[in-house]
């Protein structure tokens, strides 16, 4: 007997042993809470949809020929040098955390600005980057604080960047010479989180700065460099107008800008500064103008339209104001379109249902357009990647409701369960994307997905997306209750096993759709959701707080606050049947992890199946590829097991 204890010991710590290596094992940043085991049999197979990646620019050289993009080879997006089309990429920053976003000292390119926060906190810290000696010195506090939003003087002696580190609350403007950043310079105080600079004089003694109000308001401001007199462009009295983008002419007393004054949808204009009068450019583009670049020489501009989630490209001559559409390009999504400094080239980011983000470059003279990278799928055939259709349904007001169905694969027969997933912001947009690694619901599992734009969306007009402001708030759930009809009417449909999914202000949909429409849902995931707008408005950070007021609401106002008590999913729990997993950053600076915990804990409480998901080194979603896979594995697990049973 004395020989049998110890190897029965030894035999359950092999077995032991041998279980946990057959399943894969949280990193040591993810807190875990009743989340089952997933087996690596899972992982493998997921493998062949979770490897892809895309292509952004973040530079242009000042040479025009060379540029800084973006892209992930392991953990987190970095920066990487490009120097011709298809050509070798070489990586030159190596973090744990993401970098985005830099720019080229604008005269020789000798050196780069770029930001990176810390574990998604989204104070975003300035560095310069020696191009010569890959040396990285940090420019700004190190500190909380945001920094950005830069703008270089022309001669490249520095950049203005508007920074909150005065108080963490108002977002002011200051000037520095990033070889001397000891002496940088406050150059104007405001109040608010909302400001930024929208562009720089050639002479560099003038700026335009902006107010963001809310996604329906917004203003432009003349600040003199020399006198420090901060003069209005735009009306501070007329309310509910977009006005932004707001760029220098080569006429010295106009300026470019967007704006919906006078009409339902942002269009391109031009102002005279001494006059204050008005034209308008696209007025027969019956869409959104998204973006827009003015190139150096100022005689060209190129555009893109917002077209419900479809993006096109134009461009203009700036003496005749005659555009034309680019021609030639797959349907799908446009960004990050800018000239180089030369007008010669015009770099762009694009997208379709069937690659991923990649980077092109079109000759302004020519019109012919070349492809600069060509980012890898993993082992994705474009045959496997779900084609999205433009749907529509009515909701309960009549208001027409659109999104993007992404059909389950031909070879799944019967009623299929269906995936609604709703972005946030409330302001955001659901476009035309590709699925990427989403194409194994669809492939593997058999799952319909839905991506609605609920009413208070972007890109539909500013009466669309004033909607749901305030007092309206439900009523963008209860454009989910009419989506839910409109799938009991899909033959193809199952109305019976759907789930519902959503981020940030999809977040709260998700939550708040849990308990109003319980049984009418299979299950749940909510990704760093709202639980209370009392409690959110309370602790989100306070740069963003006045901000988030004008769209959802005071808390300050008793009536209000009691509105929002009566809607919190916090408050209705009781209401909520079926599962529910909780996704959250520990750092999130927007939605802080309180509003997960105390979702989490009441459910708990009231015994609710809960599975609960907290990444200690990510904020406001998850951007570090080891705990993005682990999401997706999980929510595969929670979907096996409460929507496809």
């Amino acid at each position: 007997m004395k020989y049998l204890f110890p190897a029965l010991l030894i035999s359950g710590t092999a077995l032991f042993a041998q279980s946990k290596s057959e399943n894969v094992v949280p990193n040591e940043n993810l807190i875990t809470e009743n989340i089952p085991a997933i087996p690596k049999s899972l992982n493998n197979k997921i493998k062949k949809y979770s490897e892809s990646r895309g292509a952004n620019f973040t530079a242009i050289h000042p040479n025009g020929k060379e540029l800084i993009m973006v892209t992930r080879f392991a953990s987190t997006n970095q920066l990487h040098h490009l120097s011709k089309a298809l050509g070798n990429r070489k990586q030159i920053t190596f973090f744990d955390e993401p970098v985005n976003s830099a720019d080229y000292e604008p005269k020789k390119g000798e050196y780069l600005v770029y930001s990176k926060d810390i574990g998604g906190n989204e104070f975003g810290q300035l560095f310069k980057l020696d191009l010569k000696s890959m040396e990285s010195t940090l420019l700004t506090d190190g500190g909380r604080s945001q920094n950005g939003g830069m703008r270089w003087k022309k001669d490249g002696s520095g950049f203005y960047f508007s920074s909150t580190k005065r108080n963490g609350g108002d977002r002011d403007i200051f000037f520095m010479n990033p070889l001397k950043p000891n002496e940088t310079k406050l150059v104007l105080e405001l109040k608010g989180g909302g400001w930024g600079i929208n562009d720089i004089s050639a002479d560099g003694s003038k700026l335009i700065i902006g107010e963001y109000v809310s996604a329906n308001e917004s203003f432009l401001y003349m600040f003199d460099v020399i006198t420090k007199k901060l003069e209005p462009i735009t009306d501070r009295n007329e309310k509910q107008v977009v006005q932004g983008g707001a760029k220098f002419s080569k006429n010295a007393d106009e300026i470019w800008y967007v704006t919906d004054r006078d009409n339902e949808f942002a269009r391109l204009a031009s102002m005279n500064l001494k006059t204050k009068k008005i034209s308008y450019f696209t007025s027969d583009i019956p869409w959104e103008i998204e973006d827009y670049s003015l190139s150096k020489d100022q005689s060209k501009i190129a555009f893109t339209t917002n077209e419900s989630g479809l993006i096109k490209l134009y461009l203009m001559d700036t003496s005749s104001k005659k555009y034309s559409e680019i021609k030639g390009l797959p349907v799908g999504l446009i960004n990050n379109i800018e000239f180089s400094d030369d007008g010669k080239s015009l770099f762009f980011s694009q997208s379709t249902f069937d690659s991923s983000s990649d980077i092109y470059r079109m000759d302004v003279t020519t019109k012919n357009i070349e492809r600069w990278t060509d980012s890898e799928q993993g082992e994705m055939q474009k045959s496997q990647m779900a084609q999205p259709k433009l749907i529509e349904w009515t909701s309960f007001d009549k208001m027409k409701i659109s999104g993007f169905y992404y059909p389950a694969a031909k070879s799944f027969t019967g009623k299929r369960p269906v995936l609604i997933n709703i972005h946030g912001g409330p302001e955001g947009q659901s476009m035309a994307s590709s699925l990427g690694s989403g194409n194994y619901y669809t492939n593997e599992m058999g799952v319909a997905l839905i991506y609605p734009n609920v009413r208070g969306s972007s890109g539909f007009g500013k009466t669309y997306i004033a909607s749901d402001n305030g007092f309206n708030r439900m009523n963008s759930v209860k454009d989910i209750d009419a989506l839910l009809d409109w799938i009991a009417k899909q033959p193809e449909l199952d109305k019976d096993r759907i789930m519902i999914m959503g981020g940030s202000y999809g977040g709260f949909m998700t939550l708040a759709t849990a308990y109003e429409y319980a049984d009418r849902i299979r299950c749940s995931v909510d990704i760093v959701g709202i639980s209370d707008f009392n409690t959110f408005l309370k602790n989100t950070e306070e740069y963003r707080r006045d901000l988030r007021r004008a769209e959802y609401g005071d808390e300050r106002d008793p009536k209000m606050s009691a509105f929002f008590t009566k809607i919190a999913p916090l408050n209705n729990t009781d209401k909520i049947k079926k599962p529910m997993f909780i996704i959250q950053g520990t750092n999130d600076p927007r939605v802080p992890v309180t509003e997960a915990i105390q979702m989490r804990d009441k459910l708990k409480a009231q015994g609710n199946t809960v599975w609960y998901l907290e990444a200690k080194n990510e904020g406001h979603g998850f951007r570090k590829k080891e705990n993005v896979d682990y999401q997706r594995l999980a929510v595969i697990k929670f979907m096996q097991e409460f929507l496809l049973n």
